[in-house]
């Protein structure tokens, strides 16, 4: 790669650790990847078309291996989900968790999420984004690399509707700090459930992953942030 490449590469908030498949990720992959999977062109999504319905649709960026999800939209039939995460294994394992529980509201895309932010969502077509517990790049030189940034606050202004919600969650303080100020800074655009500068006890329809229960188990916090998208 030359310096010029190096130097217009953009700034990744994941690193890309594939990791490798279990044989039942694969068969799903191979089985249920056609009916579930949409692969990535960088053209806008017809939400409707796509789930063959017109119900609210919400988005999960960073699914991990899907669990939350899964029990969100098996909790949720009336709501869509799409499910964004670029790891391997994860993606297996929600398409076996899909078929385990039958589910038909929801769809995966195994692409960078800032892109499908950018190019593959319409204007005011989300209900409401979930970022559950992002890489918090705990190094001050890694910052840069928080998802969470005003420029990605602007897309989500713009995919979400008027009155949709935006709910992140971490169990970094310094980051849920962080996060508490770059979403106060937008406060034309967004507006604090619970009023400014507080964070919101976890609403019933996020569930608890076992890394968090573990957590709570050793006295570790977690800082939930639900913010209102504000009508233009």
């Amino acid at each position: 790669m030359s310096d010029q490449q190096k130097m217009h590469r953009p700034i990744r908030s994941f690193v890309l650790r594939q990791g490798r498949l279990t044989p039942g990720q694969q068969r799903a992959f191979d089985a249920l990847w056609p009916l579930y999977g949409i692969e990535y062109t960088g053209e806008p999504l017809d939400l409707t078309t796509l789930f063959g319905n017109d119900n609210p649709t919400l988005v999960e960026i960073g699914f991990g291996n899907g669990e939350s999800l899964a029990q969100m939209a098996a909790a949720h039939p009336e709501q869509n989900y799409l499910g964004i995460e670029v790891h391997g294994p994860g993606v297996g394992h929600l398409l076996l968790k899909i078929q385990e529980l039958g589910l038909t509201n929801i769809r995966i895309m195994k692409h960078d999420a800032i892109e499908v932010l950018n190019n593959c969502l319409a204007d005011a077509s989300l209900q409401g984004l979930f970022l559950f517990f992002p890489d918090p790049w705990h190094k001050k030189r890694h910052h840069k690399r928080r998802i969470l940034n005003p420029t990605f606050l602007k897309q989500l202004y713009r995919v979400i509707k008027p009155g949709g919600f935006f709910h992140a969650a971490t169990d970094w303080e310094e980051y849920a700090v962080q996060m508490m100020e770059v979403l106060g800074e937008a406060s034309e655009q967004f507006q604090n459930s619970v009023g400014k500068g507080n964070y919101t006890p976890r609403p019933e329809y996020r569930p608890l992953t076992k890394f968090e229960q573990r957590g709570h188990r050793l006295g570790h916090g977690v800082w939930d942030l639900i913010f209102i998208r504000r009508p233009a």
